[in-house]
């Protein structure tokens, strides 16, 4: 299957609908491959990370956080109302879902950046980490406080609250945590400054108003990344040896996440003037470019087999929604192969050759994507 044509009832098997409140809750509460995840770590460990070495440039980075110039942006003008007033009836109904799947996704990982953050900062003593921690919490909550707005036009709003109690928990080790968290970080940036940059340039594509946010929204996930860039650069046995076979894990993790998801929304992105997958690679250029500032390796994204492997995993998730509406031992059976299937084509992108790179000296960047 060519993964930039499925048609909507392949979409509508992967996304599912959500036509209530109950089930918006109830998406965002499920777990699965590639749903966003609620984490939770060990407390003591970041509690000893030293942030002396990049003394200067974190100071730097405390003082725009305490500058807070976003302090007054989420917040919902008279235009925005005018907006949503002559849009959304527009929408069809299977854009209506795609657009929902993406601002639920959207806010269960805002939210979950929030737990996460302010759950450190309670747990530390460390008074850099605790402060790192309190404005990157602050940024999530209003975040997913602004997406959660958007919701309740639909009459879908999350209880967040709710999520928090009832969502299941993933325990990763500090370093996971760090490589996962950049990266989470610095793809969220690129996924919105494109959006921005393209909306930017075609604002009759713009179909909701949310979007004009996007610009100093994602430079917020772009300050969350380089915190974390610091945090590793100042530990470098984080990115040399053993290490490295770990950022190359969760980089290709991330990417493979992404792709399969993203491609599971085609109208989203068709209706702002992109393919899915053209606009994921823009993503992942972007994501790459900046990520040299921290990781010592880079994957090739232009690699043929990488490619391949990424719209293979498109085809295999599609068979595997329709394995589990099937049901019975049959559509388990077939469940199963797909699980193994996606860990070879895993695998395969694995032992891909990467690109080795030297580490800059200054580590901060200045987002001008």
């Amino acid at each position: 299957m060519n993964a930039a044509a499925m048609d909507f009832d392949h979409v509508e098997l992967l996304i599912g609908a959500v036509e209530n409140a109950e089930e918006a809750n109830a998406k965002a509460v499920r777990s699965t491959v590639l749903t966003p995840r609620f984490y939770t770590t060990d407390f003591k460990a970041l509690d000893a990370l030293d942030v002396s070495s990049m003394r200067a440039e974190w100071d730097t980075m405390m003082a725009e956080y305490e500058g807070d110039n976003n302090h007054d942006h989420f917040q919902r003008d008279a235009a925005f109302a005018d907006e949503v007033r002559e849009l959304m009836p527009k929408l069809s109904p299977e854009m209506r879902q795609e657009f929902l799947d993406f601002l639920i996704s959207s806010l269960t990982s805002e939210f979950s950046g929030c737990i996460l953050y302010n759950e450190i900062r309670k747990n530390v003593s460390n008074p850099d980490i605790k402060q790192l921690m309190t404005y990157m919490a602050r940024d999530e909550s209003r975040h997913a406080g602004f997406i959660n707005q958007s919701l309740k036009d639909f009459n879908l709003g999350i209880d967040l609250g709710a999520l928090k109690r009832t969502k299941a928990y993933t325990f990763f080790k500090p370093k996971y945590i760090y490589y996962a968290t950049y990266l989470s970080e610095k793809i969220g940036y690129a996924r919105y400054i494109t959006i921005f940059r393209q909306l930017e340039r075609h604002p009759d594509k713009r179909f909701h108003p949310i979007f004009r946010w996007f610009e100093r929204w994602c430079n917020d996930e772009y300050r969350h990344g380089e915190s974390f860039a610091l945090l590793m650069r100042a530990h470098p046995e984080l990115l040399s040896g053993v290490n490295k076979l770990w950022i190359r894990f969760f980089i290709l993790a991330v990417y493979a996440t992404m792709y399969v998801r993203d491609h599971t929304r085609p109208l989203l992105h068709e209706t702002m003037g992109f393919k899915s997958t053209e606009y994921d690679y823009e993503v992942f250029r972007i994501t790459s470019e900046i990520a040299r500032q921290v990781f010592p390796i880079e994957v090739d994204i232009d690699h043929p087999t990488f490619r391949a492997c990424m719209t293979h995993l498109v085809k295999i998730a599609v068979e595997d929604a329709k394995a589990r509406k099937q049901g019975g031992i049959l559509g388990k059976l077939k469940q199963g192969w797909c699980v193994t299937r996606a860990f070879v084509t895993f695998v395969r992108l694995y032992l891909l050759p990467v690109k080795q790179q030297k580490l800059p000296d200054q580590v901060r960047l200045a987002p001008t994507w």
